[in-house]
C-alpha cells in the first residue's frame, strides 16, 4: 500500500507530512509518495490513514492509497480531494483520467490521438498484441499504467535530505543566554525531523552571522547518534561559553548531518553503564573545566620515550565487545615508581643457596 500527496509549489511541506508517516519517500516536483505497509496496526484502515495524512499536510492537497506506486501518482494528479482504491479496483478509479497524465514520447502522443483515444480506459480496453504491434515496448508499458496494473519498487530518495534550520533574529543579541532560547527552539525543530524521518545525528554545525565580523561557527562531533535536544543544548552551551562569538548576533543556522540510528542490545548478565548521551554531557562539562587535551582515552606513542601518549576521544565500548570471546588479549606489565629492587640479599632470600653434606 502506498500514499501520495500532490501540492503544486508546496514540496517541504509534502516531505515534512511525509515523514511523519514513513521513512521510505519517492520525491517529485510538486508530489511526494511514502510506503504505507504496516501503517494498518497505528491508523486503521486505509480510510483512516488518509484522513490522518490529511490533517497533518495542513494545506489542500490531493491524496491518494492504493497497491501500487504508479496508480496513486496519476490518481493524485488526475482526482480532486481524497482517493482510497481498493486492490483490483485501479482500473475503473482511472478510467476517467486524461491520457496526457501518462506520460510517454511524443509519437506515442501522436498515434493515440489519431485512433482517438482520450482518457486511461478507453487505453486500456485495446488488444495488448495490437499496441505491441503497432507501439512496441513502450506501448505495453504505457497500457499497464493504464489499468492501474504497475509493479515498480519506490525510487527512495536517500541523502537528498537536508536537515537544516535558520532563524535571523529581528536585533543583534549579545547575550549567550538569549541565544539559547533561540537554539532551543531551532533544534527542536531539527532533531523532531530526524526522528519522523527514523534518523539521528552524529554531527551538528551551527554557524552564527555576526555583526562586522565574519560568521563564528561552533562543530560538536558526537560520539554516538543522538537525537536528544536536551543534551545537545547543554553541550553546545558549554562549548559557546569556552569559545563565545566576538560580537552580537544576527543570524543562527544550525545543521544536522542525518545519520543511521543507534540500535543496541542489552545483554541480560552484562554489568550496567551509563547511557551514552547522558555520558557525552558529563564529559563535555568535564571538558569546560579541565580543557580538552585533558580529557578522554589515552594511547600510548610507538617510540622509545617514556610515558608518551596522546589523548583520543573517548568511545564507549558496544555491548558486544564486553563477552568474554570477544575481548582482546593484551601482555600487561606493571611499572613500580620509584621502582623496586629485583635482587635481595642471599641471607634474606627464600632461595638461598644450601650446602649438602658428602657422605
Amino acid at each position: 500500500m502506498y500514499c501520495c500527496i500532490y501540492a503544486s509549489g508546496n514540496l517541504p511541506i509534502l516531505l515534512d507530512c511525509a515523514r511523519q508517516f514513513s521513512p521510505l519517500i519517492e520525491m517529485y516536483s510538486d508530489m511526494v509518495v511514502f510506503d504505507a505497509n504496516g501503517l494498518e496496526g497505528l491508523y486503521g484502515p486505509p480510510e483512516s490513514l488518509a484522513q490522518a495524512v490529511e490533517r497533518a499536510v495542513g494545506i489542500p492537497a490531493n491524496i491518494a492509497i492504493a497497491s501500487n506506486p504508479d496508480a496513486v501518482v496519476h490518481a493524485a494528479r488526475g482526482i480532486a480531494g481524497v482517493t482510497v482504491i481498493p486492490p483490483g479496483k485501479e482500473a475503473s478509479v482511472l478510467a476517467p483520467l486524461p491520457l496526457y497524465l501518462l506520460g510517454g514520447s511524443e509519437d506515442v502522443a501522436l498515434s493515440l490521438d489519431l485512433w482517438g483515444i482520450r482518457t486511461f480506459g478507453e487505453f486500456a480496453a485495446l488488444l495488448a498484441i495490437g499496441v505491441a504491434a503497432r507501439l512496441g515496448d513502450e506501448g505495453i508499458h504505457l497500457q499497464r499504467l493504464a489499468s492501474g496494473a504497475g509493479f515498480r519498487r519506490l525510487r527512495v530518495a536517500k541523502g537528498e535530505f537536508a536537515f537544516d534550520a535558520e532563524m535571523e533574529l529581528d536585533s543583534p543579541i549579545e547575550l549567550l543566554d538569549s541565544l539559547c532560547f533561540v537554539f532551543q527552539q531551532l533544534l527542536d525543530d531539527l532533531l523532531g525531523r530526524l526522528v519522523r524521518a527514523s534518523l539521528s545525528t552524529n554531527e551538528v554545525r551551527v554557524r552564527l552571522a555576526l555583526e562586522r565580523e565574519q560568521d563564528h561557527v561552533t562543530t560538536l562531533r558526537l560520539p554516538v547518534p543522538m537525537t536528544e535536544s536536551n543534551d545537545l543544548m547543554k553541550m553546545l552551551y558549554l562549548e559557546l561559553s569556552e569559545n563565545p562569538p566576538p560580537t552580537a548576533v544576527l543570524k543562527v543556522v544550525i545543521h544536522a548531518k542525518p545519520v543511521e540510528p543507534r540500535r543496541t542490545q542489552h545483554g541480560l548478565f552484562a554489568p550496567a553503564s551509563p547511557e551514552p548521551e547522558k555520558l557525552e554531557t558529563t564529559l563535555a562539562r568535564v571538558r569546560h573545566f579541565v580543557g580538552k587535551e585533558n580529557v578522554g582515552s589515552p594511547y600510548l606513542l610507538n617510540t622509545h620515550r617514556a610515558d608518551r601518549f596522546v589523548m583520543h576521544p573517548f568511545l564507549p565500548p558496544s555491548i558486544a565487545t564486553t563477552e568474554p570471546q570477544a575481548r582482546e588479549l593484551r601482555l600487561c606489565l606493571r611499572r613500580f615508581r620509584p621502582p623496586y629492587i629485583v635482587s635481595t640479599p642471599a641471607e634474606k632470600s627464600p632461595f638461598r643457596r644450601v650446602k649438602i653434606p658428602q657422605p
